[in-house]
């Protein structure tokens, strides 16, 4: 008999495993001690506000640091910066209080989110879709996550698309991120791990390098 020929496998997004993530380099203050959503607490500096604009009490965020970025008033960690989610379900509301009405409920546990802004223990959250609101930072972790955009993209053994390919993965999947090079990430999903070029997934800055 021959060889026996590589199976691939196509990798559900209904059917990914949310198990434990491995906390990465880009840990940050967004993993914290508490879960669930019986820990959306209003902040001390929250106010009361009725008013239905998605843009009240959006902060003055755009602190410059001295090596140009732009860092948030809160955590002086980078905006737009990546995070995932923490748990199963998540209210977004529409403005950074308990006060303010919920507009979405995210129920995708790990998906990546990108913080926009901060505003005492609130933090503005957009999806891959650009839409979102602001949770409570005890809802979100620095555990990395990416969603990958292309269909039956492959999974590569090597960060080369001329290696062979591991499993290929439907669009919508959620990964863990291992690691990431200038061009490639290194991902674990469904059991399976490989490389995906950057510029099939969202979740990562195009200049991120990630250990």
């Amino acid at each position: 008999m021959g060889p026996r020929p590589l199976r691939t496998f196509v990798l559900l997004a209904f059917v990914w495993a949310a198990g434990p993530i491995a906390a990465t380099a880009q840990e940050t203050e967004e993993t914290p001690a508490t879960d669930g959503s019986a820990a959306e607490q209003p902040a001390a500096a929250d106010h009361d506000s009725s008013a239905g604009s998605p843009d009240i009490l959006v902060p003055q965020n755009a602190i410059q640091a001295d090596d140009g970025t732009i860092r948030g008033p809160v955590t002086n960690l980078p905006l737009p910066r990546f995070v995932s989610l923490k748990v199963h379900e998540a209210n977004v509301r529409r403005g950074p209080s308990l006060s303010h009405r919920i507009d979405w409920i995210f129920v995708r546990r790990d998906m990546p989110l990108q913080i926009v802004a901060e505003y005492g223990n609130w933090r503005r959250v957009i999806d891959r879709e650009g839409l979102g609101g602001w949770v409570h930072y005890s809802l979100l972790s620095g555990n990395r996550t990416v969603i990958v955009d292309l269909d039956q993209q492959p999974l590569f053994s090597r960060p080369d698309t001329a290696s062979p390919e591991v499993a290929r993965l439907e669009a919508g999947v959620v990964a863990r991120i291992d690691k990431c090079d200038q061009d490639w990430c290194r991902l674990s999903v469904g059991g399976y791990r490989g490389w995906v070029e950057k510029t099939s997934l969202w979740g990562v800055g195009p200049d991120e390098i990630l250990e």
